[in-house]
C-alpha cells in the first residue's frame, strides 16, 4: 500500500564563546495526528542534554548546556493522518463552554494585544462567527499584507506587523491569532514544517479552537495559515504556544552566534 509521507531535514550550527544554556525545538511531535516513520538525530557532545515535554505536551524541547561550535542534523519521515473538516461551517464556542486548555489561548500574550483589537473585529468582521469569521480574518490578512522577508525581528508584535502591513510567517501567524482571540476563539502560535513553504524553513501558522463536527458540544484544533503557503494535509507540527516566544526553534539563554541553518521538506510515496 502506498502512503504520502513528509521527508524532513535540518541542519544547525552555533557557537558559544562560553557554557551557556540552550533550549532547541525542532524534532517533529510524536502526536496522533502524525506518525513518525523514521526520525534520527545527530547531536554533538553536551556538559547537558535532556528532552523535557513542551507546552500541552505536543513535541519536545531539548535542553543543552555548551561551551563551543555545536552541530545539528536530524531527518525525519512522517505520515500525516490529520482530520480535515470544513472550517467554514465550524461553529464557535462560548467561553463558559471551553475546555481549561484551551482558556489560556484567549488571554493577550508577549507579542499579542488582542484586547486593543476587539472594536477592530466586530466592526470587520462581525457580520460572520465561528470558522467563516475565523476564515473572514485570514482572507483580510492576506490581501492586506505583504510578505517582505527582513521587515521585523524578534521585538515586532502584532500590533507592529498590523500598523506596518508586512512581515513572515510568524507575523501573519501573530496578527491571524490577534484578531481570533479579540474575537473570543482561542487561538494558539505552531510551528511545524511544510513543503508548500517558499523559501524553505521552520514555517509558523495559527491553530483556533472550534467545534469540533465529530464530538456533541466538543471542540477541537484547526490549522489556519493566513500566507497560503502549508496544506494542513502535508503539514508537520512540532510545537504550539501563547506566541513565537514559546515555540522557538532556538532559545539562547546567554551569547550565541548562528552559523548554519538549513530546513528541506519534500514529499514522497513509501510502501
Amino acid at each position: 500500500m502506498l502512503c504520502m509521507a513528509t521527508n524532513i531535514e535540518v541542519t544547525l550550527a552555533f557557537r558559544l564563546e562560553q557554557p551557556t544554556d540552550i533550549l532547541l525545538q525542532f524534532e517533529a511531535a510524536d502526536i496522533p495526528e502524525q506518525q513518525i516513520l523514521s526520525a534520527t538525530c545527530s547531536l554533538d557532545e553536551a556538559d547537558h542534554m535532556a528532552r523535557v515535554p513542551a507546552q500541552d505536551d505536543i513535541g519536545l524541547r531539548m535542553w543543552l548546556n555548551a561551551n563551543c561550535r555545536y552541530d545539528v542534523h536530524y531527518a525525519a519521515s512522517v505520515a500525516v493522518e490529520r482530520l480535515l473538516p470544513d472550517i467554514a461551517s465550524l461553529a464557535r464556542l462560548d467561553s463558559h463552554d471551553l475546555p481549561g486548555e484551551a482558556v489560556q489561548y484567549l488571554f493577550d500574550s508577549r507579542y499579542i494585544p488582542a484586547d486593543r483589537f476587539q472594536n477592530f473585529v466586530t466592526e470587520e468582521f462581525g457580520s460572520s462567527t465561528g470558522g467563516a469569521q475565523v476564515l473572514a480574518m485570514s482572507d483580510w490578512i492576506g490581501s492586506h499584507l505583504s510578505y517582505v522577508p527582513g521587515v521585523s525581528n524578534a521585538n515586532t508584535t502584532g500590533m507592529d506587523t498590523f500598523v506596518e502591513r508586512q512581515g513572515v510567517c510568524r507575523d501573519y501567524a501573530h496578527v491571524m491569532i490577534m484578531l481570533a482571540r479579540a474575537a473570543g476563539i482561542p487561538a494558539r502560535y505552531v510551528s511545524l514544517y511544510d513543503p508548500g513553504v517558499t523559501p524553505q524553513d521552520f514555517h509558523a501558522v495559527a491553530e483556533v479552537f472550534l467545534a469540533d463536527p465529530g464530538v456533541k458540544d466538543g471542540g477541537a484544533w484547526h490549522l489556519v495559515d493566513p500566507t497560503g503557503m502549508a496544506d494542513p494535509a502535508h503539514s508537520v507540527k512540532i510545537g504550539v504556544g501563547r506566541d513565537a516566544a514559546d515555540v522557538s526553534f532556538l532559545t539562547s539563554f546567554g551569547n550565541c552566534e548562528m552559523l548554519e541553518q538549513s530546513v528541506s521538506v519534500t514529499r514522497s510515496e513509501d510502501e
